[in-house]
C-alpha cells in the first residue's frame, strides 16, 4: 500500500532519478470499448461483433487491449450521419 507522500508520484526504478517527481496529466487521445460504448449507448459486444464484421470504428489492438482512436471515432461519427431517412448507406 503506498503512503500519502507516495500517492501520485512515479515510482522510482533503476532507471530514474533518486527523488521523486509527481506526475504529469495525460491527454488521452485513444477511447476504451467501455468507454466508447457508453458513449454510444450500445454494448462492449456489440463493438465487438462490429470489429468482427469491420463495421465500425477503426481501432487499435495492443496485447488483449482495444482502443477507438479519437480521431478515428469522430470520422465515423460523421459519416454516420444523416440528413433524410430516405438515403442509402454506399
Amino acid at each position: 500500500m503506498l503512503t500519502t507522500s507516495q500517492r501520485g508520484r512515479v515510482p522510482r526504478t533503476a532507471h530514474s532519478p533518486a527523488t521523486l517527481v509527481p506526475r504529469e496529466p495525460v491527454t488521452r487521445e485513444v477511447l476504451r470499448a467501455d468507454e466508447l460504448a457508453l458513449r454510444w449507448g450500445v454494448s462492449e459486444k456489440t463493438l465487438e461483433r462490429w470489429r468482427n464484421e469491420g463495421r465500425g470504428p477503426k481501432y487499435m489492438k495492443l496485447g488483449s487491449r482495444i482502443g477507438y482512436p479519437l480521431a478515428a471515432v469522430f470520422e465515423f461519427e460523421r459519416a454516420a450521419g444523416r440528413i433524410s431517412t430516405s438515403e442509402r448507406d454506399e
